[in-house]
């Protein structure tokens, strides 16, 4: 079995492997921006899906959800539009790095190596069957990137489109954001800890976690709603149609996400149940008593 180190050396191939078959897609296509991103976007995800199946670990996916917004919004200011507020501009593109770095540093921290895969995986291919390959290539790796671009698409409008001053919205944006990526931190940083000394059947009820059941998925929807903010200031008469990736994400982590994890807990801690409902599931509330 392949070290821990040897295994993140992988995932590195594999993403600089994804990233040149992307930069070749936007060098060489005449799609307009920002489907010419999507393209690219679409054929890296495909490179990491064949690293995944190679490896048989679809975790190599893992890290992808947090490393192509940054490059995403790094090649949109490259092609900025004329007359874009760049303060605005500048703020977004360090938010979005400043939340892929610690994402992507919090996943590898934790990510244990190639004997390593999201419990999630394995269940949703076994689900399928026959077509655990597709439910691999569509469920696990393209659902999310295609999830991820949408709550990118605000990006795009401030690069593109963000001709209004910078105001009041700005700064409510940067607030969200900013207190998001602080939030997820808290979370990620008191569960860390709470890991780390827990006894068998406990589940971490402190901090953060004693007003949220998952504060790190409210930190997580809080950042993509701070930056449809930003799309909103930078283009109140166009951004509306950025909404779509900040309201498919709190969907997923709403009706998905949370009710797989509560289930998980369900059926290990039966203590749960009761903190379940004592304790709200996303929004951050005092406990009800």
């Amino acid at each position: 079995m392949k070290s821990k180190h040897t295994a993140l050396a992988l995932i590195a191939i594999a993403y600089v492997a994804a990233v040149a078959a992307a930069a070749a897609i936007l060098l060489g296509t005449a799609l307009p921006a920002p489907w010419d991103a999507l393209l690219a976007d679409v054929v890296a995800t495909v490179v990491v899906f064949v690293f995944s199946r190679r490896y048989r670990n679809s975790s190599f996916y893992d890290a992808y959800w947090s490393v192509i917004p940054p490059l995403l919004a790094l090649w949109w200011l490259g092609h900025r539009a004329a007359g874009i507020d760049m303060t605005r501009a500048v703020l977004v593109v360090v938010l979005v790095w400043l939340w892929g770095i610690r994402l992507t540093a919090n996943w590898a921290t934790h990510w244990q190596g190639l004997r390593h895969e999201d419990w999630r995986y394995p269940l949703v291919r076994e689900r399928a069957g026959r077509h655990a390959a597709l439910a691999d290539f569509f469920g696990i790796h393209l659902f999310p990137t295609l999830q991820v671009f949408l709550g990118c698409l605000p990006v795009y409008a401030v690069m593109v489109h963000g001709g209004a001053p910078f105001g009041a919205l700005d700064v409510l944006a940067l607030v969200v954001t900013a207190a998001a990526i602080v939030i997820e931190t808290l979370a990620d940083l008191q569960l860390r800890a709470f890991i780390a000394r827990r006894q068998p059947g406990q589940f971490i009820a402190s901090g953060l976690w004693a007003w949220s059941r998952h504060p790190n998925y409210f930190g997580e929807v809080s950042f993509w709603w701070g930056l449809l903010l930003f799309g909103l200031a930078a283009a109140p008469q166009q951004g509306w149609w950025t909404i779509w990736g900040a309201l498919t994400m709190t969907a997923m982590f709403v009706f998905v996400s949370i009710p797989f994890m509560d289930r998980r807990s369900l059926e290990r801690r039966p203590a749960y149940a009761e903190h379940m409902r004592k304790v709200s599931a996303l929004l951050p509330l005092p406990p009800r008593r």
